[in-house]
């Protein structure tokens, strides 16, 4: 059984997640962390529950979902793990920052690429990664089949979907993503989004107005 921790930070509102199993390994999906407090929030909690992070996990490369990527490095030793055709994202990331006026460190370099139907372990949950891009041309979702639930970056929101209007964004290529990746899952499956509440596969079918 895991546990699922979110921590909204940044100017963004962005949603950091947690998933923590059963014998406090966890992985640290898209850290956001962009102010002092919020830094010190997320490692405060990691470092009061005992927890042991065992990977990074970047569902896309945008600014705001990779904010927190040099502490996590610093303080664990992780490097992130990404899609491959997330790499020129996260080579513009730091003057995307400027452009936004946010600056930040730079993310360490990543790990290792993640494939499209990989099994990413946590001691004996397991997630699967799909590729579920639009938003940006490597975003990723991570499934946890038993479970019934996704983390899904900024692929499907409540009532709304990721936006298109950055680079390398396409709407069409985002649209499918949704229906051809999530909307098959099942309409129970909880969706875990990179920016406002927990919604539904199911609430997102009936109600988001960009998916009638």
């Amino acid at each position: 059984m895991t546990e699922i921790r979110a921590f909204e930070g940044n100017p963004f509102a962005e949603n950091t997640y947690l998933v923590i199993n059963g014998e406090k390994d966890c992985l640290i999906i898209d850290p956001g962390c962009y102010f002092d407090t919020e830094r010190q929030e997320l490692i405060g909690f990691i470092r009061d529950q005992g927890l042991n992070p065992r990977r990074l996990i970047n569902t896309h490369c945008h600014l705001d979902h990779i904010f927190g990527n040099r502490l996590v490095c610093s303080e664990f030793g992780l490097k992130p793990e990404i899609h491959r055709l997330e790499q020129p994202i996260l080579d513009g990331s730091v003057q995307a920052g400027l452009m936004f006026n946010v600056p930040f460190d730079p993310s360490p370099p990543p790990g290792r690429y993640l494939e499209e139907g990989e099994r990413i372990l946590l001691g004996s949950e397991e997630l699967k990664v799909l590729f579920t891009p639009g938003h940006s041309p490597g975003s990723i979702s991570l499934f946890h089949e038993r479970e019934k639930w996704v983390i899904g970056g900024d692929v499907l929101f409540r009532q709304g979907i990721g936006r298109t209007d950055l680079p390398f964004g396409d709407m069409d290529t985002l649209l499918r993503s949704i229906r051809e990746q999530l909307f098959t899952l099942g309409d129970d499956v909880r969706i875990y989004p990179g920016h406002g509440p927990v919604t539904t596969i199911g609430e997102e079918k009936r109600d988001n107005p960009f998916l009638r």
